[in-house]
């Protein structure tokens, strides 16, 4: 009798601590195929998941009370440092946003201006001096130097410059020798041409159905003017055969010599 009630206290004492040592289940099996003990496991550990879970969201919680905090102290101090700049300035907080309002409405018109193709701007050269001029007076204004605009007027000075186009020539008349001295070395001379008279070739190449020699043009005539670059290969072959029967031509008695193109032919 002794014997089994000392066995009875044994059981008693070791059941409780072989169900505690039971592991969870796999997480791959089902709950309703869970002994009583493996049900209990999953339980325990998905209540030990569940508070570190917990700790986790009141430290996370406490993290972001304390970004909040920093936060406002930032924008508190912004806020100072804003009034600050602005007394610096002698400007109100409704100046600075009329202010603001200026540089966003010239923004505006810039990227307008920008979205125009090189002839289009070139035909509205007087708008882009207007852009200009708003825009100086809004960089002499001492609000030009709060670090909110100071950036964004260099910006528009930087796009404004990048406005300007010189008004493209794309036909000229031509006048005559006595009254004009138009020849074609002169008129690619001409400052609103190329302002460089060897690039009489281009215009020579350009108008070849007008133009059969090009020391001969004639008063009168529309000659179409291509945009200003490097001769094409074309064109620098072409002057490079006129130089050379001009040389062939100078090389023989004197008969009467034409005027060369780059030194006048219309009359």
């Amino acid at each position: 009798m002794k014997t089994t009630l000392a066995i009875l206290i044994v059981c008693a004492w070791f059941v409780p601590a072989l169900a505690q040592e039971v592991p969870p289940p796999p997480v791959s099996k089902a709950d309703e195929l869970l002994t009583c003990d493996e049900a209990d496991a999953r339980i325990k550990q998905l209540q030990g998941d569940l508070d570190s879970q917990k700790k986790k969201l009141a430290s996370l919680q406490g993290d972001v009370k304390k970004f909040e905090a920093d936060i406002a102290n930032s924008v508190e101090a912004l806020k100072k440092c804003g009034d600050q700049i602005n007394t610096l300035v002698g400007a109100t907080d409704a100046d600075v946003a009329a202010y603001r309002e200026k540089i966003g409405r010239l923004e505006g018109r810039v990227r307008e201006m920008q979205r125009l193709s090189d002839d289009a701007l070139a035909d509205r050269q007087d708008e882009v001096k207007q852009l200009q001029r708003s825009l100086n007076e809004l960089a002499r204004q001492q609000m030009a130097m709060i670090p909110e605009f100071y950036d964004r007027i260099t910006a528009l000075r930087r796009n404004i410059k990048g406005l300007y186009r010189e008004k493209r020539i794309k036909g000229y008349t031509v006048g005559t020798w006595a009254e004009n001295r138009d020849c074609l070395w002169n008129i690619a001379g001409r400052t609103e041409i190329y302002a460089d008279p060897f690039m009489w070739p281009k215009i020579w190449q350009a108008n070849t159905n007008q133009i059969k020699n090009p020391d001969l043009i004639q008063p009168g005539w529309v000659l179409t003017v291509p945009q200003a670059g490097p001769k094409t290969s074309e064109e620098m072959k072409a002057e490079r055969s006129y130089w050379r029967k001009k040389r062939a031509m100078e090389a023989q008695p004197a008969s009467g010599a034409t005027a060369p193109a780059a030194s006048g032919s219309s009359k």
